[in-house]
C-alpha cells in the first residue's frame, strides 16, 4: 500500500498491540507508577489499613491496555496474576474465572455444582499457601465499568482475605470514566474507601500527539521530516482529541489517501477527507460538530416561528410580482440544470467482489474493445499480438504511476483469504476509481481499492514500428527515431528534418531516457522498455485509450 511511497518497512499505524510501537507519554509513565505503587502499598498493608483496590480509568483508546501490559511486564516473578478481560459475569462465574486464572482446583469433596463458598474457600487456601511461600497475588479486571453492583460487592469481600500481617489479594480495576461514577454511588461507599491508589489517564497533548506519530513512523523505518504538514498535525489532534487509537485510525487512512493521490505528504485537506472516511464526519468538521450544529438549528426554530407570520403575509403581498420576476429566471436556468448530470453513486468494493473474475483472460476480453480487438477471443494476448498489440504486465506500481500512464488496465486484487481477482480500471478521479464489469461502470473509493491492490497491473500497448524488446546499445531504426522525436517534443527541441541521418541509441540518448524515467518515477536505467514508451506516449498525448476523469 502506502508504505514504500513514504519509505516505510511496515504499517506504522496498525491498531494491533505490537510492543515495539509502545509510546509512553509523561501521563502514561505516571499512571504506571501509580499502579506499581498501589500494588506495592497493598502488599505491605496490615490489618484493616490499606484497602486492596487500585483504580485506573481513561477514555476509550487512551492507552489503558498499553499501561496494563507494561504493568504486567514489571510484576515480579514471585507474584501470581489473574487477568479478567470480560467482566460481564455474575458472582459465581467471576469466582470461577478467578480460580481458573490462578489455576486453582476445587476440593474433590465438593459435590454437585460448586457454590460461592466452595470457590472462596479454595481461593483463600491458595492465597494462604502462596503467602506462606513468600508469594503475592494480584487480580486485574479490565473493562471494570461493566461489573454489576453485586459483583463489585463480592470483590470488596475478597479483600477481607488476610492474615494478621497483610492482605492476601490485591485487586486492580481498569475501566472507562463511568467506573469512577459507579464507585461514587452511596451503596458502593465501602468499596470506594478501600481504593488505595487511583489515576485517570488523559489524552495526549498536541505536542505529545506529534511525538507519538513520529515515534510510530520511526519504528516503521521512516527517516527525515514527518510526512505530515504542520497544519495536518494540528488537525489530527483536534479531530482525534489526542486519543492514540483514533490517531492510529486517522493517520493510517490519511497516509493511504496521500499515497492514492500521489502526494509527498499529508495536508490538512487530506486529513479532513480521511476523517470523513474513518469517523463519519463531514470534511472539515470535528466530531460532535454535527450535534452542535443541530442544536443551533433547533434553537433557531423559535426565531423562525416568530417570523413565520410576517413572512407569510409578505409573501402573499408580493406573489404576483415575484412570479413575474421568477419565471424568466427559471426558464433561463432550465437548460443548465437539464444539461448537468448527477454524480455517479459510490459503491462498496465488497458488493462488487463476487462479480470480479478470477480468470485474467476474462478481464483481457473486457479490455479488448477499447483497443478495437475482438472481445471473444479464447487467447486475448495471442490475438492482440497478431495485430501489433502486446499484453503488458507489471508489479509494484503505484496509483500516481497509473495516473501518469492514463490508460485503462487490469488491477489484480487480493483479499486476506481466497483467490486473486481482477478488475478493469477505466477511470480515476481525486478520490474514486471507475471499474467496468460486464460493460457496466461502477465507482468505488480509492482508499478502499488500495486495501486490496498490491501494485499488479496489466494493459495493452501498441509497439512502435521496429521495436525490439531490450533495445541494444547503438541500435537504430524507426523505434529509436520515434523515441528521440518524442523526447525532443517534450524538451522543446525542433524536429529533425526528414533527410537527417538515422539516430542511434547512444550514450546521449540514454542519458535523456534516464532523465525522463527519473522524472516519471520509473527506474532510471536508460533502457527504453514498454513502461518508458507508454509513459512517453502519455506525456505527448499519444493515440491510445485514456482513463475517464469524471465518473459521471
Amino acid at each position: 500500500m502506502y508504505t514504500s511511497h513514504f519509505g516505510l518497512s511496515q504499517d506504522p499505524f496498525s491498531i494491533a498491540p505490537d510492543p515495539r510501537y509502545l509510546f509512553m507519554s509523561e501521563r502514561h509513565r505516571e499512571a504506571l507508577a501509580h499502579l506499581l505503587y498501589g500494588v506495592a502499598g497493598g502488599a505491605q498493608a496490615t490489618g484493616g489499613t490499606g484497602g486492596g483496590f487500585v483504580l485506573l480509568t481513561g477514555d476509550i483508546g487512551t492507552g489503558k491496555t498499553t499501561i496494563c501490559r507494561c504493568f504486567l511486564a514489571q510484576i515480579p516473578p514471585n507474584c501470581h496474576v489473574a487477568y479478567i478481560f470480560n467482566p460481564k459475569l455474575n458472582v459465581p462465574e467471576l469466582l470461577q474465572s478467578i480460580c481458573e486464572e490462578f489455576h486453582i482446583t476445587l476440593s474433590p469433596a465438593a459435590s454437585g455444582a460448586p457454590t460461592v463458598k466452595d470457590y472462596i474457600d479454595a481461593l483463600n487456601a491458595f492465597l494462604l499457601q502462596s503467602h506462606a511461600a513468600g508469594q503475592s497475588s494480584v487480580l486485574i479486571i479490565d473493562e471494570a465499568q461493566n461489573l454489576a453492583a453485586d459483583v463489585l460487592e463480592q470483590l470488596r469481600l475478597l479483600t477481607n482475605l488476610e492474615t494478621n500481617e497483610r492482605k492476601l489479594l490485591q485487586i486492580v480495576l481498569i475501566g472507562q470514566p463511568e467506573l469512577r461514577d459507579m464507585l461514587a454511588r452511596p451503596e458502593l461507599e465501602q468499596l470506594a474507601q478501600r481504593v488505595i491508589a487511583r489515576f485517570h489517564l488523559d489524552a495526549l497533548t498536541p505536542a505529545e500527539a506529534t511525538q507519538y506519530i513520529g515515534h510510530r513512523l520511526g519504528v516503521a523505518g521512516h527517516t527525515g521530516a514527518l510526512p505530515f504538514e504542520p497544519k495536518a498535525l494540528q488537525r489530527i489532534h483536534h479531530l482525534t482529541r489526542g486519543v492514540p487509537r483514533r490517531i492510529n485510525l486517522l493517520c493510517g487512512r490519511a497516509l493511504l489517501g496521500a499515497w492514492a493521490n500521489g502526494l509527498p505528504s499529508v495536508s490538512r485537506s487530506v486529513v479532513d477527507k480521511a476523517a470523513a472516511e474513518v469517523f463519519g464526519t463531514e470534511p472539515g468538521q470535528a466530531p460532535g460538530a454535527r450535534r452542535q450544529r443541530m442544536g443551533y438549528a433547533l434553537a433557531g426554530l423559535a426565531l423562525l416561528a416568530a417570523l413565520l407570520g410576517f413572512l407569510i403575509w409578505s409573501t402573499q403581498q408580493d406573489t404576483q410580482a415575484t412570479s413575474r420576476a421568477a419565471a424568466p429566471t427559471a426558464q433561463a436556468a432550465l437548460p443548465k440544470a437539464a444539461a448537468s448530470k448527477p454524480p455517479a453513486p459510490i459503491e462498496s468494493l465488497q458488493t462488487l467482489w463476487p462479480q470480479l473474475p478470477a480468470d485474467i483472460d476474462s478481464a483481457w476480453r473486457e479490455l479488448a474493445p477499447d483497443w478495437k480487438l475482438p472481445a471473444n477471443s479464447a487467447d486475448p494476448c495471442q490475438t492482440a499480438g497478431a495485430q501489433g498489440v502486446q499484453c503488458y504486465r507489471a508489479s509494484k506500481l503505484t496509483m500516481p504511476l497509473l495516473r501518469q500512464l492514463d490508460r485503462p488496465g487490469i488491477l489484480t486484487l487480493q483479499a486476506a483469504q481466497g483467490p486473486a481477482l481482477h478488475a478493469l480500471l477505466v477511470g480515476l478521479s481525486d478520490q474514486t476509481a471507475t471499474l467496468r464489469l460486464n460493460g457496466s461502470l461502477h465507482t468505488v473509493r480509492l482508499v478502499e481499492l488500495a486495501q486490496f491492490w498490491r501494485g499488479d497491473f496489466a494493459t495493452f500497448w501498441q509497439l512502435p514500428e521496429g521495436y525490439n524488446t531490450g533495445l541494444q546499445d547503438g541500435g537504430s531504426g524507426p523505434a529509436i527515431d520515434w523515441l528521440a522525436s518524442r523526447l525532443n517534443q517534450l524538451d522543446g527541441v525542433p524536429s529533425r528534418g526528414t533527410d537527417a541521418a538515422p539516430l542511434a541509441l547512444d550514450a546521449d540518448l540514454r542519458a535523456r531516457v534516464r532523465a525522463f524515467q527519473r522524472a516519471r518515477g520509473i527506474a532510471p536505467d536508460g533502457r527504453p522498455g514498454p513502461m518508458t514508451f507508454m509513459q512517453i506516449e502519455s506525456a505527448t498525448q499519444g493515440q491510445f485509450p485514456h482513463l475517464l476523469t469524471d465518473p459521471r
